[in-house]
C-alpha cells in the first residue's frame, strides 16, 4: 500500500475548499475551519499544514496557536499577500526590503520566527470565474495601472507542486506573469458580463514579479494573462 503524504488545510473557504479537492487526488487531505480544529487532532501531525485563512478574528494569535500545535516535522505553507508591498510603486520581487509594518508583514515575521520549515506564498489579487475584476458592489472608482492578479487554478497547482517537490522554505510571489492595465481588464469584463464600467483616477506603477517561483519549480502558468482569466 502506498503511504500518501498527509496535508492539513486550515481554512475551507473560497481557496481552501477547492485546494483540498484537488490535493485529495494525490495526498491524504483534511480541511478544517480555524474554529473547528481540535487541539488533540491527528491533523497537527500532517506532513504539510497549509494556512489559508483571512486576516480577521485574532489572526496573529491564530498563527501562534497553529505553530504551537503543529508537529515539528510538519512543513508549513502560509498563504500571504502581495499587500506587504504596499509601500512600493515600481517593479519589485521578493528581494526588496519591506520597511512599512502591517498585519500581513507581522504575520510573516511571526511564523518565520516560530518555525524553520515555512514556505510563504504572497498571493496577488485572487481571481476565478466567480471573482470578476471590476465587478465590485461597493467600489466604482479605481486607480489605473498594471494588475497583479493570480488565477485560483495557478495557486492550487503551484501549492501542489511545492508539496510534490518537497520545497520546505522560501518566500515566493504568486502573480500571473502578464500585467495588463486594470482599465483594459475592467472594460473587457464589463462588456462580457454586462456590468457598468467604473471610472479611473490616478495611476499606480507597482508590478510584482513571480520569476522566483517559476525558476524554483520550473513552473508554467495555466493562466498567464489576466485579460483571459474569464474566457
Amino acid at each position: 500500500m502506498i503511504n500518501l503524504k498527509s496535508v492539513g488545510i486550515i481554512g475551507c473557504g473560497w481557496l481552501g475548499k477547492p485546494l483540498a479537492k484537488i490535493l485529495a487526488k494525490n495526498f491524504k487531505v483534511e480541511c478544517f475551519s480555524r474554529e473547528k480544529t481540535a487541539e488533540d487532532s491527528l491533523f497537527w501531525q500532517s506532513d504539510t499544514i497549509i494556512i489559508a485563512i483571512n486576516t480577521k478574528d485574532n489572526y496573529l494569535q491564530t498563527l501562534q496557536k497553529i505553530a504551537r500545535l503543529a508537529s515539528e516535522r510538519s512543513n508549513i505553507i502560509l498563504m500571504s499577500s502581495i499587500s506587504v508591498y504596499r509601500e512600493f510603486d515600481t517593479e519589485i520581487d521578493e528581494s526588496v526590503t519591506i520597511t512599512k509594518t502591517g498585519l500581513q508583514k507581522e504575520a510573516e515575521e511571526l511564523i518565520l520566527s516560530l518555525r524553520d520549515n515555512v514556505v510563504i506564498l504572497r498571493l496577488g489579487g485572487l481571481m476565478d470565474d466567480d471573482r470578476i475584476s471590476g465587478k465590485w458592489k461597493k467600489v466604482s472608482t479605481f486607480s489605473d495601472g498594471e494588475v497583479n492578479y493570480i488565477h485560483r487554478d495557478d495557486v492550487i497547482n503551484i501549492t501542489k507542486k511545492i508539496i510534490e517537490d518537497e520545497v520546505v522554505n522560501g518566500v515566493f510571489n504568486l502573480v500571473a506573469p502578464q500585467h495588463p492595465l486594470r482599465s483594459k481588464v475592467h472594460k473587457k469584463n464589463s462588456e462580457k458580463f454586462g456590468f457598468e464600467l467604473g471610472s479611473f483616477e490616478g495611476r499606480t506603477n507597482r508590478v510584482v514579479l513571480s520569476d522566483a517561483v517559476v525558476k524554483k519549480l520550473g513552473y508554467t502558468f495555466l493562466h498567464p494573462d489576466p485579460l483571459e482569466f474569464w474566457n
